[in-house]
């Protein structure tokens, strides 16, 4: 199963469930987690569905490639992590 991960500053703002579940690409997993709570699907995509500028993912310690449509793919025992990542100077 995957494994889906938000990391605890995420959790500040709205409640980020930790995940098993089946999903074959980074978009299938996170529709699960917002089914879980809808509010997380706010912080993580923008007006047009796609990442944040703001969110990072890695899958399995690689950074996620697609930022729009979350067509990475996931093997059966991925382990995703979920984000804010960090900007200023």
């Amino acid at each position: 199963m995957v494994h889906l991960e938000f990391t605890a500053q995420l959790h500040r703002f709205v409640d980020t469930p930790k995940l098993d579940c089946e999903a074959t690409t980074l978009a299938q997993a996170l529709d699960q987690a917002f089914d879980l709570n809808p509010r997380l699907r706010s912080y993580i995509l923008d007006e047009q569905g796609q990442l944040r500028h703001h969110v990072a993912v890695f899958i399995d310690g690689h950074r996620a490639r697609d930022r729009q449509r979350m067509s990475d793919p996931l093997a059966p025992s991925a382990k995703v992590y979920v984000l804010q990542a960090l900007s200023g100077g």
